[in-house]
């Protein structure tokens, strides 16, 4: 299956050593796939100049998984319906419909099972009410054009709503809500948006070329005029965690100490960043800058009168 479709959605010219390259086999298992795809009456099609193919216009039978393959998707879509994005629950249980609705009974027994022993980030899949999270297909569908559009923008200082028209150049979700960056003409640099924040968005009928390359990474983990240097010490038992989810991109990382390493990176919201370092009590030292050690202290203080 993964053969035709290759050979089906290729605009170039295949070769054996290029499939074998891809499917890590030896050029011989090429040669015997091709047979068992002509015994199937699957019209392979070769030529000098083009190498392989399948006749245009060549229907592909419906798709079936294996069992590994299902539990893939299973977890994937436990993942999603896990999620506070009532859009994205609510499309991921039409996926799960509609799939049910082809696998053989032996699959979708299966599949049941997974679906009610498999839980994924139980937190947020019990104990968060779903709420909706912006209309991210209109805007996956203007990325995908490179089409500009135009929204009204609440503000989150002061609620204010103002118009917008942006270039979107990529839709990032994180684990409560969709934000798109793009280049906003308004301010002539990329911004964040965040979608539930955005209303009476259109699509308009104006191709954009993007400011320079698009970098997903850049993008997301990109330094701006209030961005600092953030210097933490992290015991060598909350590294991996630490890395795992801070919502900065690691820009030097060393062992100063037997198991203990001293992280720096980039972030511009130091009241944010505050409070998320406190899940790490005991794990993480605050080194610099000095403006985020007194807001850790005046934070604790803060909390210390809450316990009195």
């Amino acid at each position: 299956m993964k053969l035709i479709l290759m050979l089906q959605q290729s605009n170039h010219r295949i070769t054996v050593d290029d499939i074998a390259e891809r499917f890590d086999v030896s050029r011989r298992t090429v040669f015997r796939d091709f047979n068992s795809l002509s015994e199937m009456n699957v019209p392979v099609t070769w030529d000098k100049y083009h190498g392989y193919g399948i006749m245009r216009g060549y229907k592909i039978p419906p798709l079936m998984f294996t069992s590994k393959e299902l539990a893939t998707i299973m977890v994937g879509l436990n993942f999603v319906k896990s999620q506070v994005d009532k859009t994205l629950v609510n499309d991921a249980k039409g996926v799960e419909l509609k799939i049910k609705e082809v696998v053989p009974e032996d699959l979708l027994e299966f599949m049941e099972s997974l679906e009610e022993r498999t839980v994924v980030d139980p937190y947020l899949n019990f104990g968060v009410e779903k709420m909706e999270g912006g209309d991210w297909y209109v805007i996956s569908n203007a990325i995908s054009e490179n089409k500009s559009i135009e929204f009204d923008y609440r503000a989150k200082s002061d609620d204010q709503i103002g118009s917008r028209k942006i270039d979107p150049y990529l839709i990032v979700f994180y684990r409560d809500h969709w934000n798109v960056i793009g280049h906003s003409h308004k301010r002539d640099a990329v911004r964040n948006f965040v979608l539930d924040r955005m209303s009476e968005i259109q699509i308009l009928d104006e191709e954009f070329v993007p400011h320079g390359k698009i970098d997903v990474e850049d993008l997301i983990f990109r330094s701006n005029g209030s961005n600092q240097k953030i210097v933490i010490d992290v015991s060598e038992a909350a590294l991996k965690r630490l890395e795992a989810n801070l919502p900065a991109n690691i820009i030097r990382k060393n062992e100063i100490k037997p198991n203990l390493f001293r992280i720096e990176f980039m972030f511009d919201n130091i009241g944010f960043i505050n409070e998320w370092l406190l899940q790490f009590p005991k794990d993480v030292k605050i080194v610099s800058p000095d403006i985020l050690i007194e807001k850790r202290n005046e934070l604790l203080k803060e909390m210390l009168k809450l316990t009195n």
